[in-house]
């Protein structure tokens, strides 16, 4: 079993970002890193929610490259510091794990995931007994202890492999009417193509639904073909081109999964990408108008302004958070929550764990096609013509030349914010996370940074696509004048 040496490991340079610590393999992200990372975590999982007795801790992985082996070398370095860590026996979503900890009433879960960074990347995400990502006063805690001596404990624990997918297929199939899925299936009325990447996502909705899907990338490839596992248009040529050569009649949906099975993505069966700014509204629309559910609806501030015109359409509450599912994680603890998503592609329900899960979201979204006889396209045309709503969205990243530039940017914003862009006057900004300029017209502009790269984020909703590229051209123009 394995030991974790005190003098073997300096914390330099880890840093937990929105969802877990990420870095290059072998050079940031080691064996001897992760295993004391591993290590301090449990400690820190046991002394926050240990209160319940477990001496419990899962460990999961993705489909990366070594991903089993540092999943592996994690466990032992955790049970060595005295813990019982149950060891996923395959590669699984990250909601899986997550699932299995509040199942298993563990002290919480480890992931071996980069989520969809590229293929050089490898991750580890630290996640809570009641099935979330833990708080940033949890990580920031890890972070602390990371140059101090390895936890240490007068007896080992154990390891114990398990099956993840079990339980956690038969907690998704109890909430939806899976039978009317698969007869659709089964009648010809639905055809189904799942984008799953490479990544975790495999096997996923043939599990669920116990029928043969069009899975596409469905093969372990640890270069994700010289891309990364994303969901975004650029990464899924072969699924635009299975949807365009379709020759089945009847409902086509597209699904989209990221490296590790939180984040989705949908396309139409005229081949249209649909983010989750179009996604999220179609299911807030399922859940309260055929599910006959209730309660808030949790945006980041990224989030399109149609989720607020349907939430007031359906006199649904709104409360709006900084950019990061953790913040939509933690407001679910906190009140009644119906849907909380982001526009990357991370959606979690109220009435489930307080965890991002895709399976689950393409589980509720072919509910809504088989339901309303309607496919993505036009469930979201509806949904436009009902709430009178016409605008567009797009994002850009902007490299930076350096941090300091950065820095010189942030200054600006903090010493004198724009009162204008692209000719329309600033209404108010939020600063709640980075500046969101919300127009006079009804527009907006969102500037973000990244915390832990030289990269502007850029985030614009205008009236239409070439109203929001003229935003975002602004937005580089004035960034490259300050920088």
């Amino acid at each position: 079993m394995a030991s974790v040496s005190p003098s073997a490991f300096v914390g330099k340079g880890i840093q937990f970002g929105t969802d877990g610590w990420r870095g290059i393999i072998a050079a940031d992200f080691t064996f001897e890193r992760v295993g004391k990372v591993a290590a301090i975590a449990a400690q820190v999982l046991e002394e926050t929610y240990g209160s319940n007795g477990s001496k419990t801790v899962i460990v999961g992985y993705d489909r990366r490259f070594l991903s089993p082996d540092f999943a592996q070398y994690a466990a032992e370095c955790i049970a060595a510091v005295g813990y019982e860590v149950k060891l996923s026996e395959c590669f699984a979503p990250t909601p899986a794990f997550s699932w299995a900890a509040f199942d298993q009433k563990a002290l919480g879960a480890i992931v071996i995931t980069a989520s969809h960074n590229p293929a050089a990347y490898n991750g580890l995400k630290v996640k809570s007994a009641f099935g979330g990502s833990v708080p940033p006063e949890v990580t920031k805690k890890i972070e602390a202890r990371l140059e101090e001596a390895a936890p240490q404990a007068t007896n080992a624990g154990s390891i114990t492999a398990f099956d993840p997918w079990p339980s956690y297929c038969s907690a998704l199939q109890s909430m939806v009417d899976i039978e009317a899925i698969r007869q659709a299936l089964d009648d010809g009325k639905l055809t189904i193509f799942a984008e799953v990447m490479h990544g975790a996502a495999a096997t996923g909705l043939g599990r669920l639904l116990q029928r043969e899907i069009n899975e596409i990338n469905s093969e372990a490839d640890p270069l994700f073909e010289g891309g990364a596992p994303e969901p975004l248009p650029k990464y899924i040529p072969k699924l635009f081109k299975a949807i365009e050569n379709k020759t089945n009649d009847g409902l086509t949906v597209g699904l989209i999964f990221d490296g590790d099975c939180d984040r989705i993505a949908g396309m139409d069966g005229r081949a249209n990408f649909l983010s989750s700014q179009v996604l999220i509204p179609i299911l807030m629309e399922h859940l309260t108008q055929r599910r006959g559910m209730t309660g808030e609806v949790v945006k980041t501030l990224s989030g399109s302004n149609l989720f607020l015109a349907l939430a007031k359409r359906y006199n649904l509450p709104v409360y709006e958070t900084p950019i990061g599912y953790k913040y939509i994680a933690d407001r679910m603890l906190e009140a009644e929550v119906l849907i909380g998503g982001e526009e990357s592609g991370g959606i979690g329900y109220g009435h489930h764990i307080p965890e991002r899960d895709a399976l689950l979201s393409a589980l509720y979204a072919l509910e809504a096609v088989v339901q309303s006889g309607k496919d993505f396209g036009e469930l979201n045309e509806s949904l436009r013509q009902q709430a009178n709503f016409t605008a567009d969205y797009d994002r850009i990243d902007l490299p930076l030349a350096s941090m300091e530039v950065r820095a010189k940017l942030l200054e600006a914003l903090q010493s004198s914010p724009p009162t204008e862009v692209a000719g329309q006057q600033v209404a108010h900004c939020i600063t709640i996370d980075g500046y969101k300029l919300n127009l006079v017209d009804g527009s907006w502009l969102l500037i973000r940074f990244s915390g832990t790269e030289p990269v502007l984020r850029l985030y614009s909703e205008a009236a239409d696509l070439t109203r929001v590229h003229e935003i975002l051209a602004w937005a580089k123009d004035w960034a490259n004048s300050v920088g």
